[in-house]
């Protein structure tokens, strides 16, 4: 299922990890911010009342080889996540050391817990590598989460989506986290050059690679945030890709946030990232009951 290349990175906070060999882990954390009606920063392990859980979608547009391209995009990346304080950050169009450096203001924002962070790189089929930015470095999709705890655990998983456009040379990944059996944390984005490949993509992750994510960890309540490359009312409409019962918000345009059935989703709004990049940010609250309760 996992078609990670030797470039790819997860991090604990302060620790590389290496390459995406997690898969099937034993895992031990709590959910990831507070618990509803409980103070903020409650231990939440084991509890069998809702938690509560901001997500905030981003699409920077930071390979540097874009028109939307303005080199401001991580500093107001870091401001948004500094003012909405989420627990799951997903990003799109990054270059690998975006990630860290999200990872730093993330992690301010949760002090004594841990964070993990994950990136995974497009495709590049000409070469068989990694596609690049302009400044040399692999080019993808990250995300943040925090952990319940600084040693809390979890599992990454990650591929290249079966289905591409081939006249386009950018082959598109996928990246889920697994945070403690308690949220699979999930991004992706899609082909750009064909609405018709992008919904086989989106079919196919939820249909088939997110099941065998959960078969391989364990179940968890599902929340899949990113640039779907989809909209409302297209021939390839976005409602044609979940399945029945999936919750979804979107941005009025291409990033959408879908859970599964088991999940409440709630509150979305988008954000304004100040012209920074050519998409507003997106942010949710999702409301979960926890599995192990």
């Amino acid at each position: 299922m996992s078609t990670d290349r030797p470039g790819d990175t997860a991090r604990r906070r302060g620790r590389p990890l290496g390459p995406y060999r997690a898969i099937g882990r034993a895992l031990a954390v709590g959910c990831l911010i507070a618990v509803a009606g409980v103070p903020a920063g409650s231990p939440v392990a084991g509890a069998s009342t809702p938690t509560t859980v901001r997500v905030l979608q981003m699409n920077l547009c930071n390979s540097g080889r874009a028109g939307c391209y303005t080199g401001r995009a991580l500093t107001r990346a870091a401001e948004v996540i500094r003012a909405e304080r989420p627990a799951v950050v997903t990003l799109n169009e990054i270059c690998r050391d975006d990630v860290p450096t999200l990872e730093a203001v993330f992690a301010a924002t949760h002090p004594g817990t841990g964070v993990v962070s994950a990136f995974k790189a497009a495709g590049d089929r000409p070469s068989g590598a990694d596609t690049r930015c302009r400044n040399g470095q692999a080019y993808g999709i990250g995300l943040l989460a925090r952990l319940a705890t600084a040693e809390g655990r979890y599992a990454v998983h990650s591929g290249i989506h079966p289905t591409q456009d081939l006249a386009d040379p950018e082959e598109r990944p996928w990246l889920c986290v697994d945070v403690g059996g308690a949220l699979n944390a999930c991004t992706t984005h899609l082909a750009a050059t064909s609405r018709a490949v992008a919904l086989s993509q989106c079919g196919h992750l939820l249909d088939e690679i997110l099941p065998a994510v959960r078969r391989s960890s364990g179940y968890a309540p599902t929340v899949l945030s990113g640039d779907l490359n989809l909209r409302l009312g297209d021939d390839a409409d976005v409602r044609s890709c979940p399945p029945a019962g999936y919750p979804r918000v979107d941005d009025g345009a291409v990033q959408h946030i879908l859970t599964s059935a088991d999940v409440m989703l709630c509150c979305a709004r988008s954000v304004g990232m100040g012209g920074a990049t050519d998409h507003p940010a997106l942010l949710a609250t999702l409301v979960i009951d926890d599995p192990r309760g």
